[in-house]
């Protein structure tokens, strides 16, 4: 190394030119950046001030993994959507209308919150159940099914040929049967039938 004297005193021809690139008071080593900047603002250079402040986070890592990690985002409420479901001429239509239910719900995420996990689910398919075999047994036979989905609410409505009312029968604990009814009654915000020119609509209302 070719080295240079000042006053008599060696002095290596690097720190001659450069003279910080050797240790100096209040400056990193060469090659390494500091653990903080200090901005003069009297808080040792510590994270998380102003932006543009001119500090730099001491874990550079932690700031890149907060990026990445998820976030809660509250899901909108479906706008009004209606899905229909022919049940004429199929020879199983308790189980193709609870099938339809089935995925209308799952696509539409439909789990009140003040319900156990599941629950509210099955009680609506237990209604299409009820409402589809009652229209089997006492009106000729269900002909369509609605499910209804708008904001907060839900309806389930099945058609049938037969334009008398839906009355449920006197209940009879030791009767089989006839208590369609009034497990719609039991499990529905409101239930009720409603006339129309080709029979009449039985319909379920659910309220998240």
């Amino acid at each position: 190394m070719l080295t240079l004297r000042m006053n008599d005193t060696p002095v290596p021809w690097q720190d001659a030119r450069h003279p910080r690139t050797a240790p100096q008071p209040g400056f990193p080593e060469h090659g390494r950046l500091p653990e903080t900047l200090d901005d003069g603002d009297g808080d040792g250079g510590r994270c998380g001030g102003r932006p543009g402040s001119g500090r730099v986070s001491p874990r550079p890592e932690r700031a890149v993994a907060d990026m990445g990690a998820p976030q809660t985002v509250a899901l909108a409420l479906p706008a009004r959507q209606v899905r229909r479901l022919s049940l004429r001429e199929t020879s199983s239509p308790v189980r193709q209308a609870r099938h339809f239910a089935r995925r209308a719900l799952a696509d539409w995420r439909w789990q009140p919150d003040d319900a156990p996990s599941g629950d509210a689910v099955e009680d609506v398919l237990l209604v299409v159940s009820e409402l589809v075999a009652n229209a089997a047994a006492h009106a000729g036979g269900a002909t369509e099914i609605a499910i209804v989905i708008d904001a907060d609410s839900l309806s389930v409505s099945v058609a049938d040929t037969d334009a008398s009312p839906a009355v449920p029968s006197p209940s009879e604990p030791s009767r089989p049967g006839g208590h369609g009814l009034h497990i719609v009654q039991a499990l529905a915000t409101t239930w009720g039938s409603t006339p129309g020119p080709h029979g009449k609509t039985v319909w379920a209302h659910f309220a998240r």
